[in-house]
């Protein structure tokens, strides 16, 4: 029976495997080699895009790193790499979530102020270069 690392080392996907093997989807895909190729090439370039959307998003306030987990779940569902990738991005946030909530309130709201501070400068001058609003100039 091969394990999880098995079935990933060979760049197969894994996330979704399960489902796959009940809807017959994958087994389809391997019969006609054109058609694998073609979806491979679809989730790659619709994935990749969404991923790009998000990381052009991180700064401004909003999904931005939300959208980057979509694309990367999207690409995950096809490629060993992107599933890797987003298996270290869960854990790190998870991390850096249980280390906030360990800390004292004072480095709680410093961190939440140092947030919304930046939020404000990119917002402030996003608004500044898009539009010439003044309120940034002295």
């Amino acid at each position: 029976m091969p394990t999880d690392q098995d079935r990933r080392s060979d760049d197969e996907p894994g996330l979704l495997d399960e489902v796959a093997d009940k809807l017959g989807f994958r087994a389809r895909l391997k019969r006609n080699p054109a058609l694998a190729l073609a979806y491979r090439i679809v989730i790659a370039v619709v994935g990749t895009a969404i991923v790009l959307l998000g990381l052009a998003l991180v700064p401004l306030p909003g999904p931005g790193w939300l959208i980057v987990f979509l694309g990367l779940g999207i690409l995950a569902t096809e490629f060993a790499w992107a599933e890797r990738l987003l298996g270290f991005g869960r854990r790190t946030l998870r991390s850096w979530l249980r280390w906030l909530g360990r800390q004292h309130l004072a480095v709680r709201a410093l961190v939440s102020l140092a947030t919304l501070a930046f939020v404000v400068g990119v917002v402030g001058l996003t608004l500044h270069l898009s539009v010439g609003l003044p309120f940034l100039t002295s």
